[in-house]
């Protein structure tokens, strides 16, 4: 980034104080149908950071999508410095087909950095890598839960304390962090290898839109974007609001028998070791099995669909020095981010 004044996407030039929509060929349908990568850029008129939101690398995973069309409606990115550069799209393969997965099965988020001559996967991986992370100097990534499951609002990323990434973290405001490793394949892992640090946003559930996690999402970009200097501080004051907890580990649940499971422990609720989360029984209630916690913390992830089979992950329990302060997290967080309480600039309606 020798010259601050260069910014070329797909082959396109986006000048400082302009904003464009730029389209980045990818390989073509069996069908011979074009396929295209969307990015829409938006650079302010002052030098600064250039920061990319990706979404649904996982194609099923939509929230992240709405998140990203409120974001550039947003009047705070009339005062931008630096770059935003949003892709709210980009398995577009398994996000015409509803599925988290390429056609040949392959998962993204395991398929980077890519290569040029690889499978779909890792030229997709490799075209998003060169045409977008390259030219940017910070990333967040928005997921979602898989299909029938549930995230808390949070972040994870792999930080020290009081790196960038931490700090970026803590200034998305979601109730939890997780400081977790890198996952070989992922987008995390080759962005870090870059030296460009990056943040991942889980909230909600695969195919699903999410009200209380998009506004929460909208948020917490902006949060960001002040952090690293995009945007004005806020002149809300922030002394009140609970801070975001950090877990260094958490532990999933899993099914003892197969059958209909009966959830009694809602999202975010804060557990003890041995706690009851549910009951699981075969349809006529009988052989009935209980669900205990096996360990203290809150709940950030659970299964929506009651069927369950042996061994599957029911509720995913995150741990934390104080278990009391997150869930004071929690709580503080879903009354402030309610559409009950949290007023939209108009047009906007909440999602139902």
């Amino acid at each position: 980034m020798a010259n601050p004044d260069e910014l070329v996407i797909g082959g396109d030039a986006i000048r400082p104080g302009t904003r464009r929509t730029v389209r980045i060929e990818l390989p073509l349908l069996y069908t011979h149908t074009p396929v295209v990568l969307s990015a829409h850029v938006i650079r302010g008129r002052r030098d600064g950071p250039r920061l990319f939101i990706s979404s649904a690398i996982h194609g099923d995973e939509i929230n992240g999508v709405e998140i990203i069309r409120r974001l550039v409606r947003a009047s705070a990115l009339s005062h931008l410095r630096g770059t935003l550069i949003t892709v709210p799209v980009v398995n577009v393969y398994g996000f015409v087909r509803q599925t988290r997965y390429l056609p040949d099965r392959r998962d993204l988020n395991r398929s980077f950095p890519g290569t040029e001559k690889g499978s779909l996967a890792a030229r997709l991986a490799h075209t998003f890598m060169g045409e977008i992370v390259d030219k940017s100097t910070h990333g967040i990534d928005l997921h979602t839960g898989a299909v029938h499951r549930d995230n808390l609002p949070q972040i994870r990323g792999a930080f020290e304390e009081g790196d960038i990434v931490d700090r970026m973290a803590k200034a998305f405001g979601a109730p939890v962090i997780l400081n977790s490793n890198l996952r070989d394949g992922s987008l995390r892992e080759a962005a870090c290898d870059r030296g460009i640090p990056i943040i991942i946003y889980e909230a909600g559930e695969a195919l699903r839109f999410d009200e209380l996690s998009i506004r929460a999402g909208v948020k917490g970009i902006i949060g960001v974007m002040r952090e690293i200097g995009m945007l004005r501080p806020s002149r809300k004051s922030t002394s009140r609001k609970p801070q975001p907890v950090v877990a260094n580990s958490s532990i999933w649940v899993r099914a003892s028998q197969s059958g209909v499971l009966r959830a009694l422990k809602p999202m975010g609720a804060r557990v003890k070791k041995n706690d009851l989360l549910g009951m699981i029984a075969d349809p006529y209630g009988e052989n009935e099995e209980p669900v205990l916690a096996s360990a203290s913390g809150v709940i950030i992830g659970k299964v929506n669909l009651p069927l369950v089979s042996e061994g599957e992950a029911l509720y995913h329990i995150a741990r934390f020095g104080e278990p009391s302060e997150a869930a004071n997290m929690v709580e503080h967080f879903q009354t402030e981010h309610s559409p009950e309480t949290d007023q939209l600039p108009p047009p906007e309606y909440p999602i139902s």
